[in-house]
């Protein structure tokens, strides 16, 4: 399984580079940039042919791959004859105006993010399943030990969260978005408590392992079985999809919370009063029984929807405006790296996004083809955002930093002296290194986890 996640990952964060390297081609070909290579992938070249002035290649380790525009690198060359009275020649990177080179970097990054507004534009055009809980709530102070943001403002357990912010929260997906997205801010909560509506001030704390918000709730979810696995050990002893378990070893229970703090237990053996069709039996589960079968065979129910089908101006509205909405949230995420978050944990690198990636495609075509394929699609999206946001950051080395430099040539009417790009160069070339070694750091530390 980890090898099909990892090439699942590698095709998916090839397309996403791919898509990236295309828009600094394309928009270089439209500014009257020649590109000298265009590579899928990279490496050295298994396959290469030339058409016009531009080399395709084919490189041995086919993931993403670059776009080498012409001369785009003689930096210091090219400053020392245009002192002496030697323009660059004509169709090279610095022999173009500052606004054709900022159109060829933003390339890039301006793909990403049409690429993703399609991929999402296809994905709410079909329609796709939601699997989800509702909006019933359990204090996590009820299962863990510490006080938490929702004791201290006084959520309880079994109450309904209806609104956040004034925004409708019906699902518990909902929830956690709002919250995640919302660390160290205060946020107005309307709950529906025995029939009465009620108004919550609640902060929440910043999880430093993955820089999310948290209150300390989890979300209810009656002890209801909704699926069985075949030929497993429920499906054995006799449990339906349906059965509402009344008990485990004589604990009753109000949720599949108190399942879960029952077997937290590790009990030798396992008796389940469960009702069905207006009767009460028990289902007997073994030491053998456990210890044979490493599971109970059965997941708890959840509600499950179908999101409509738009139409294709709808769909294309939706998916540029979650792109968007994507794109916002990400650029609002990165203050979390000023405020002690753990970036070994909070930071993904290449590894493990590519897992990650592949780990959800593999999920997902285990559902279905069509799951896979929307799980893949909405993956891809999310990366493609993340992509466009981190390269138009304005540091040294990214598309960002390099409009920067360009836009500041623009005003001045002349090109930055060769000494200030080399160290805004470096100074880039740090930080983005230290940045990498974190994310390969907790890359390590995640996949090591896993095996």
């Amino acid at each position: 399984m980890l090898l099909v996640n990892i090439a699942l990952g590698l095709v998916g964060l090839g397309i996403v580079v791919f898509v990236h390297e295309l828009g600094h081609f394309l928009c270089a070909r439209a500014a009257g940039i020649k590109v000298e290579a265009f590579s899928i992938g990279w490496g050295n070249a298994i396959l290469k042919k030339k058409i016009g002035d531009v080399e395709y290649r084919l490189g041995a380790f086919p993931v993403g791959g670059y776009c080498k525009f012409k001369n785009e690198t003689d930096y210091n060359e090219a400053w020392e004859n245009m002192n002496r009275g030697i323009q660059p020649e004509a169709g090279s990177f610095l022999g173009a105006s500052p606004q054709r080179r900022i159109l060829a970097c933003f390339g890039g990054p301006f793909f990403n993010l049409v690429f993703a507004a399609i991929l999402l534009s296809f994905i709410w055009g079909f329609g796709f399943e939601v699997n989800t809980l509702g909006n019933r709530i359990i204090l996590a102070s009820e299962v863990t030990e510490g006080v938490h943001p929702a004791d201290e403002a006084g959520f309880m357990t079994g109450d309904r969260i209806i609104e956040i912010n004034g925004r409708r929260t019906s699902y518990f997906h909902e929830i956690q978005e709002s919250i995640a997205l919302n660390a160290q801010n205060m946020l107005t909560v309307t709950v529906e408590r025995d029939g009465e509506i009620i108004d919550l001030n609640v902060l929440p704390d910043l999880d430093r392992a993955t820089g999310a918000g948290r209150i300390g709730i989890f979300f209810w979810s009656d002890p209801i079985i909704g699926s069985v696995a075949e030929g497993g050990l429920a499906q054995t002893l006799g449990l339906e999809a349906g059965d509402l378990i009344l008990s485990a070893n004589g604990v009753p229970l109000r949720n599949s919370m108190d399942f879960s703090q029952v077997m937290e237990g590790q009990p030798s053996s396992l008796s389940l009063e469960f009702y069905r069709n207006g009767n009460i039996a028990i289902a007997e589960f073994t030491a053998q029984d456990l210890a044979a079968a490493g599971s109970l065979g059965f997941g708890w129910e959840t509600i499950s929807f179908r999101t409509p089908s738009l139409s294709a101006p709808a769909a294309v509205a939706r998916g540029v405006s979650e792109s968007w909405r994507t794109l916002v949230i990400s650029v609002r995420s990165l203050r979390l790296l000023f405020q002690g978050i753990d970036l070994t944990q909070a930071v993904s690198g290449p590894v493990r996004i590519t897992y990650m990636m592949g780990g959800v495609a593999t999920q997902g075509f285990g559902q279905s083809f069509g799951t896979g394929l929307r799980s893949l699609a909405e993956f891809l999206a999310i990366i493609s955002i993340a992509l466009c946001m981190m390269n138009l950051l304005p540091l040294p080395v990214l598309d960002g930093g390099m409009i920067v430099l360009y836009t500041v040539e623009l005003i001045r009417r002349k090109p930055a002296h060769p000494k200030v790009v080399n160290v805004f160069q470096t100074c880039g070339i740090v930080l983005i290194g230290g940045l990498m070694f974190f994310a390969l750091f907790g890359d390590i530390r995640y996949l090591i986890g896993r095996l």
